[in-house]
């Protein structure tokens, strides 16, 4: 019903084959809102397996689901929230040795992994393959978005060209993060990766930092 998205539009999503990196806190609600606007093939990609600390912020599960595989468990999630979306469940690790072979049957990747590692992974093997990249981050009540690799734009290491030490990043497991937070930078992944399937204007050599404790988002250009 809306007039940018119309029938049009929603054939478009249903063609569209979207690839999301990490089922935890950001992958959650990106996975579902994708699932929910009817995006045709959603692939899930994570090895880790749900812990009691995850539930505040990794709304795809309960405590029923605690010791199973996020993978596994989210795709079962995906399937009853709407049965005619095609959802890939790959229980595994992301590595140099497999990411080709899972990027290259999607249009568009979404990275919301919570370390560098994959990160640099993932935007390297992006433009490899010249596939868009949704990314987000993360931490205590902040978040950062941007869309790497889009239509001959920059990508994660001409922002920063190389990941910091392991010692140098903190983790959300380590120090914290308020559980909405991944909630809402999700949800505006969602919609990056939904004006890229729908040919609506995206904003890109740009870095969006949402601070919730202050109520502010930037836009830094770079």
């Amino acid at each position: 019903m809306l007039p940018d998205v119309g029938m049009e539009g929603q054939v478009k999503i249903k063609q569209a084959k979207v690839l999301v990196v990490g089922a935890g806190g950001l992958g959650c609600p990106l996975l579902q809102y994708l699932c929910a606007a009817g995006v045709g093939t959603i692939g899930v990609i994570d090895f880790d397996v749900i812990e009691v600390h995850n539930l505040h912020r990794q709304i795809l599960y309960n405590t029923e689901d605690i010791g199973k595989h996020k993978a596994i468990v989210a795709a079962e999630k995906l399937r009853a929230l709407n049965q005619n979306v095609s959802i890939l469940s790959l229980n595994e690790l992301l590595t140099e040795e497999n990411a080709e072979g899972i990027f290259k049957d999607f249009d568009i990747i979404a990275d919301g992994s919570d370390n560098f590692n994959t990160r640099y992974l993932v935007n390297d093997f992006c433009i490899k393959l010249n596939k868009p990249l949704v990314y987000g981050s993360i931490l205590k009540s902040e978040g950062q978005l941007a869309v790497f690799n889009f239509q001959g734009s920059k990508n994660l290491r001409d922002l920063f060209p190389e990941p910091p030490a392991p010692e140098d990043v903190p983790s959300c497991s380590e120090t914290g993060v308020l559980g909405i937070v991944p909630g809402i930078i999700g949800g505006l992944m969602c919609d990056l990766v939904l004006k890229i399937i729908l040919d609506h204007k995206v904003e890109t050599g740009t870095l969006i930092l949402v601070d919730l404790q202050k109520y502010e988002m930037k836009k830094i250009r770079y």
